[in-house]
């Protein structure tokens, strides 16, 4: 990957991201931060896929919109789009119902699998149980077996150039 600014680096590519929503997105918005700052600084991000751990399509569209458009993170945003946002959003971002402790990431859809592995370029893994005391089964299978989960999804992706795994510990 070509050095440079970050953002130049962001500039037309296709980006999936993990724990968007998660418990991090509601205890400290760092995630949400994340995708919000992209969408500002960098519109010319050619898709920002986005993992929802949802069972289907509706359900992660209300999950991205109560846990990240709505809330005053997405001011600027909104200012900014007024009442193009919505459709702004739906150029730029794809919503992916699934779960990172699942093979595949969870994904019911081969054909948004299959696009992901063509389109993926960097792949932003934040998914996690952040709970410092949480069962040992359930922490392994989220930070330890996700993990492994995104990156064999990474590995998959012909065109992937960057994997960021962000941790708790």
């Amino acid at each position: 990957m070509e050095s440079g600014r970050i953002i130049d680096v962001l500039d037309k590519k296709s980006i999936l991201v993990t724990g968007a929503t998660g418990f991090l997105a509601k205890a400290s918005n760092i995630n949400v931060v994340f995708v919000e700052k992209i969408l500002r600084v960098q519109p010319n991000v050619k898709k920002l896929y986005l993992l929802v751990r949802a069972t289907d399509a509706k359900s992660a569209l209300q999950r991205f919109n109560t846990e990240a458009v709505e809330t005053d993170l997405f001011k600027v945003l909104k200012e900014k789009y007024n009442t193009n946002l919505q459709t702004f959003l739906s150029e730029k971002v794809i919503l992916v119902p699934g779960d990172i402790t699942c093979e595949n990431l969870g994904m019911k859809d081969s054909f948004m699998k299959e696009q992901m592995w063509r389109d993926v370029e960097v792949v932003v893994n934040a998914a996690a149980s952040t709970k410092f005391h949480e069962r040992y089964d359930v922490a392994l299978d989220i930070n330890t077996c996700g993990a492994k989960f995104v990156l064999d999804f990474a590995k998959k992706c012909i065109n992937v150039k960057l994997l960021l795994h962000v941790s708790t510990g």
